[in-house]
């Protein structure tokens, strides 16, 4: 149930390590959930924004065998993951060195610089913060000072029982550097204060990342002779380059439907899988409903994933639910997201010491606070070929909000209208260089840890008895997961299944507070590499 990550890579698992058929049923009309690129008069939108990058090997294997890596960016010394001329796949007529050109090749994956920074009080900031000389002299003295001092005290009496997001930002970064940089924004992501929400967002998102490992890693940068697309030993947070397909993230998950029904897979879209049938513990058929005629279908099946939020998956179920398990899953809540398309000339903001140039930055983290908007992308950053006209720049404005919200009720014109005027206000663009734009609203995009999330505990161990049901990716898990754990704890599931392993414990551990680690072989001799194991930290 559901053609996003985790689904679509379920499905393509089990129709190549078993002989189980898959079928997918997708609500929509087109795939990869959230991770879909949406076109609009030929200038693609990449919902939120995603980077093709893990310290999975498994994963990047897996997307290299989908798309393979582009020929001409950089040299083969500089690209040193393994897997990026161990998996190669040509398309069409690739150069001397097995990889596609995307000038004249579509199944590619690029080759990307990441650059993001926070844009606060009309200047902007490194993010992640980098304490470097230009941010210390934009801070000022006084508040450099008082992040210092702040910080210090921190490290020497950290919150020993850390329950809240802001707890947890304070023994990272210090109270002032959390008041400046961090807290504004986030309450801006999530609609609530940081002392409401759990401080597990905050060890799933940012679990690395502080000001000593921020330190750490401009030292080790200093140093560094070649770029390592593998990254092992830098925090995801603060990652140099990543992968990303010509046309978006969606093209990965077109291009992976594509071989699920080669294979002999099926997947339906339009199909809203509405009931779940049961014999005991066990599902035995899911009913769906066509969007179009309104006709149900029955599907009866050995197994099921679901992708699902989590609160409509138990309304489905049609058996009795206890009181107190739907009460949990009624009481789970999600944050909505609207993306502002436009088109436009030119941006007002340049690169420091240039006229014309576009700045680099993939995204931008709006902090100013008098703004609704939480972050903007620039799209020619991401991939040329995402932009019609090379000429013109466009851009993403991003929204984060409630469906019950006066925002998300907006008309088109007026969500459009909103976004120009407050990027205008703030020195970003002028509104007389917009040429074009589009709205899209995205529903149940961030599984929030507020709510009745503190007693999720039971609502899992409910689900996780129902013997053939496996809750895998984002909101199937109620999970804020990247995209490459959600298509582990699918890829997890998968093998259980395969292992006749009836313990899930596997799959709910992928990526809860977790690190990835090798098994290194001896010095001078490449790294044997493992499927990363979770391990507590």
């Amino acid at each position: 149930m559901g053609a996003g990550p985790a689904g679509l890579t379920a499905a393509l698992e089990l129709l190549n390590t078993t002989d189980i058929v898959p079928i997918v049923l997708e609500k929509s009309t087109y795939m990869g959930g959230i991770s879909r690129t949406l076109n609009y008069k030929g200038n693609r939108i990449d919902l939120g924004g995603h980077r093709f990058f893990s310290k999975s090997d498994r994963v990047m294997d897996w997307w290299l065998r989908v798309l393979p890596i582009e020929a001409g960016a950089e040299s083969d010394a500089h690209i040193a993951y393994h897997g990026a001329t161990r998996q190669l796949r040509s398309d069409g007529q690739p150069d001397s060195s097995g990889r596609p050109d995307p000038a004249r090749h579509d199944r590619v994956m690029l080759v990307r610089n990441r650059k993001s920074r926070i844009y606060f009080l009309g200047r902007f900031f490194d993010y992640p913060i980098s304490l470097s000389k230009d941010t210390l002299v934009k801070l000022g003295f006084g508040r450099t000072v008082r992040i210092g001092f702040s910080y210090l005290w921190s490290a020497l009496r950290p919150i020993r029982d850390v329950q809240t997001l802001e707890q947890f930002f304070i023994n990272r970064f210090g109270k002032e550097l959390y008041l400046t940089f961090f807290k504004e924004y986030t309450e801006k992501v999530w609609g609530v204060p940081c002392s409401e929400i759990s401080a597990e967002w905050g060890a799933q998102r940012i679990k690395g990342l502080s000001i000593t490992a921020t330190v750490m890693h401009y030292i080790r940068k200093q140093f560094r002779r070649k770029s390592d697309l593998s990254q092992k030993s830098t925090e995801t947070s603060l990652i140099e380059k990543f992968l990303y397909p010509k046309y978006g993230p969606g093209q990965m998950w077109e291009e992976v439907a594509r071989q699920v029904r080669l294979k002999g897979g099926e997947i339906l879209t339009g199909l809203n899988a509405t009931k779940l049938h049961f014999d005991g513990d066990r599902v035995t058929s899911v009913t769906a409903v066509d969007a179009e005629t309104g006709r149900s279908r029955v599907f009866k099946g050995d197994y099921f994933f679901s992708t699902l939020p989590i609160n409509e998956l138990v309304r489905s179920m049609e058996r009795r639910t206890p009181a107190h398990v739907q009460e949990i899953s009624d009481g789970l809540l999600y944050r909505d997201f609207i993306t502002v398309g436009l088109l436009l000339k030119k941006l007002k903001i340049k690169e420091p010491g240039s006229k014309n140039q576009l700045i680099a930055d993939n995204w931008i983290y709006i902090q100013e606070p008098n703004v609704i908007a939480g972050r903007l992308q620039i799209f020619n950053n991401w991939s040329t070929y995402l932009v019609a006209d090379p000429d013109t720049v466009w851009i993403g404005v991003e929204y984060f909000c409630y469906e019950t919200d006066d925002i998300w009720k907006l008309s088109d014109a007026e969500m459009s209208a909103l976004a120009q005027k407050e990027l205008h206000r703030i020195g970003i663009i002028d509104e007389a260089d917009v040429l074009d734009s589009t709205v899209h609203r995205m529903p149940k995009t961030y599984p929030a840890y507020f709510g009745t999330y503190a007693r999720f505990g039971e609502l899992r161990s409910y689900l996780d008895k129902i013997e053939n049901l496996f809750l895998v990716g984002r909101n199937g898990m109620h999970k804020y997961n990247n995209q490459d754990h959600s298509m582990l704890t699918a890829m997890t599931a998968v093998e259980n299944i395969a292992e006749g392993r009836l313990d899930k414990s596997n799959i709910w551990d992928v990526n809860t507070e977790m690190e990835y680690h090798e098994t290194r072989e001896t010095a001078g001799e490449e790294a044997e590499k493992q499927v990363p194991e979770p391990v507590k930290v």
